[in-house]
């Protein structure tokens, strides 16, 4: 039986998965990415404050798929679509597909501001996480030395999971760790800001988890703004809606995304926020054998009618479905609709403290806190990684305290 070619674009949650589920003796597949690795993104915050390493939370695709001989990897940016051929193009040549699934995911949105796009922080890979921490590191390294105030100013914008997630980080290595490392620094004077456009922190969430949030961050010193957005960032200052000006060479954007799309599916399949319409087996409307999962797939239905969340639930469960439904049309078998059965969201603001929204449960504080990592631990890809990580956490908990704190730059940066 000849088997017919999958291309899958990007290799996380739902592209990992759907190359992972797909029946070898039905399909070949082409893996296609712009690095060479599975990057664990709900993790990213904790490379980006040193409490856990890069490659305990990324893995080589090539090495995920060693024993899958019917998986090639290809390292190349798409560059555009032929639906009415079946080939996409890319920086390194054009593929021929019977199948292709766009699994994109998202980018960060700066909502139109070009300014503030080249000055802050974002945390969308493994290699934003450790520029943060590289940049953080250096920065308290110059304020040993040099007496300025915008070095102690860190601004977070943004304060969802991600954004909660960091500035519960940061705010207990300045009390468990960075006063040990710097002598010389008085820590009272590092401020860490909180700053959102909605009226809450974790504003997706129930109001316990919202109320709970933003006491553990009030309690741990973490300054929030809600209902305030970051109008412009210049000469080391950040300019706030609510007139307040702080002085800061750190901003870390961490307030939306929008997906990542690729030219030559039209326009009229794709939605505001920049998200494939799709079908209910996520084909992308009216453009053949063409399908998207994960972050970048917009799909309407009874339970969601404004699209799924952006979780990475959502796009593993929707690649594990297409995976049986390209065998089914293969096999002439009826497809099956997705529906997304929500079983919760979880956030963590530090140790002892997270909230956990349930369907039939709502809990915060240390139990949640132990459901937060129970579950991470899961999601994560190899018994060794699983295992580096707990070993990291548990040394964390016990000592409050990492060895993880390396700058690590080219020779080039150092003398800048």
């Amino acid at each position: 039986m000849l088997r017919k070619k999958v291309i899958i674009i990007g290799g996380g949650f739902a592209g990992l998965h759907l190359a992972r589920k797909l029946d070898k003796n039905f399909f070949d597949i082409l893996l296609i990415d712009k690095v060479n690795h599975h990057q664990f993104q709900p993790l990213f915050y904790q490379v980006a404050t040193s409490q856990i390493e890069p490659s305990s939370i990324s893995f080589p695709l090539r090495y995920i798929f060693k024993n899958n001989n019917n998986v090639q990897i290809r390292l190349a940016n798409v560059q555009k679509i032929n639906p009415i051929k079946n080939e996409i193009e890319t920086d390194i040549g054009f593929f021929l597909y019977d199948y292709l699934v766009i699994a994109t995911g998202c980018k960060t949105n700066f909502y139109n501001n070009n300014e503030l796009e080249k000055h802050v922080f974002t945390l969308k890979t493994t290699y934003d996480a450790i520029k943060i921490r590289n940049h953080i590191l250096t920065i308290f390294e110059k304020a040993c030395y040099e007496k300025n105030e915008s070095l102690l100013n860190l601004v977070i914008v943004g304060a969802g999971p991600t954004g909660v997630e960091l500035a519960g980080a940061f705010a207990e290595i300045r009390k468990n760790v960075l006063s040990k490392d710097y002598h010389g620094i008085d820590f009272n004077n590092f401020k860490i800001y909180l700053i959102e456009g909605s009226s809450s922190t974790l504003n997706y969430m129930s109001p316990k988890a919202k109320k709970a949030s933003a006491k553990f961050l009030q309690k741990m010193g973490v300054v929030v703004y809600t209902d305030t957005i970051l109008k412009n960032y210049k000469d080391d200052i950040a300019f706030l809606s609510n007139n307040l000006e702080i002085k800061t060479k750190t901003i870390i954007w961490a307030a939306g995304v929008t997906g990542c799309i690729i030219n030559g599916i039209e326009n009229t399949n794709i939605t505001n926020s920049n998200r494939y319409i799709v079908d209910h087996q996520n084909k992308i409307t009216n453009s053949g054998n063409v399908y998207a999962i994960g972050d970048v797939a917009y799909m309407q239905t009874s339970k969601y009618n404004n699209g799924h969340p952006q979780v990475a639930n959502v796009a593993i469960n929707q690649a594990k479905l297409l995976a049986k439904n390209l065998k089914n049309i293969e096999t002439n078998k009826i497809l099956l609709p997705f529906e997304y059965k929500d079983l919760g969201t979880m956030a963590t603001i530090g140790n002892n403290k997270a909230v956990v929204d349930l369907p039939i449960l709502k809990f915060t504080g240390f139990f949640a806190w132990l459901a937060w990592m129970f579950l991470h631990l899961m999601l994560i890809l190899s018994t060794k990684n699983k295992l580096i990580i707990f070993i990291d956490w548990t040394w964390k908990y016990i000592t409050k305290n990492s060895s993880l704190r390396l700058i690590l730059k080219d020779s080039e940066q150092n003398n800048n």
